[in-house]
């Protein structure tokens, strides 16, 4: 019977017996270690490739800042959880910056990786979701202008416009949005006769 696994991780970190340590703690809580790396260099492309539910990275490398490489993985849609012995302002702050999720403070007790890792992921779900529909909003709000500059219609009279044209559609109204920005860009590209 083959085992249900809770994620797919990531490890980051230059020390092979934390890294089997980590290793250990994420077979035992249902993960599995899906990409390791050693160096800064190598851990996006890990992450990316093995499509990873998440990573879990030291600080301090050989090769540069587990902090600086979470940003950067972050960015590409991976939550990150750092796992280190520092725990000062000025690391929690360029953490949280970089939009770390969640902390494992050494020396690892294997209770705390459970809920550390479901919990960065959680939380970078709803983050992501949150920017999205802000994202979303911000579009609407940019074709409600568009339509108000031509029409002349009010905010509201626009607004109801453009939720029941994406009702009568069955479409989010972000798609409608998106469609009035594009015949806009077409009609400021048009060449002049």
């Amino acid at each position: 019977m083959k085992r249900t696994v809770r994620w797919r991780i990531v490890v980051l970190y230059d020390h092979e017996r934390s890294r089997a340590t980590l290793r250990a703690a994420i077979l035992a809580a249902g993960g599995e270690v899906v990409g390791e790396a050693t160096r800064c260099a190598d851990a996006l492309e890990s992450v990316r490739d093995s499509r990873a539910d998440v990573g879990i990275f030291a600080v301090g490398l050989g090769d540069g800042d587990g902090v600086d490489v979470a940003a950067e993985v972050i960015a590409g849609g991976c939550p990150v959880v750092l796992f280190t012995s520092h725990t000062g302002d000025e690391l929690v702050e360029r953490a949280r910056a970089a939009g770390v999720m969640a902390f494992l403070v050494k020396p690892l007790r294997p209770a705390e990786l459970l809920p550390a890792v479901d919990l960065a992921i959680a939380r970078f779900r709803e983050t992501q979701t949150l920017r999205q529909r802000l994202d979303e909003r911000k579009l609407v709000e940019r074709a409600k202008g568009i339509l108000m500059a031509r029409s002349g219609l009010s905010e509201d009279q626009t607004y109801r416009h453009l939720r029941r044209t994406a009702m009568d559609r069955r479409i989010p109204m972000a798609e409608v949005a998106r469609e009035v920005l594009a015949s806009e860009s077409l009609l400021i590209n048009l060449p002049t006769p």
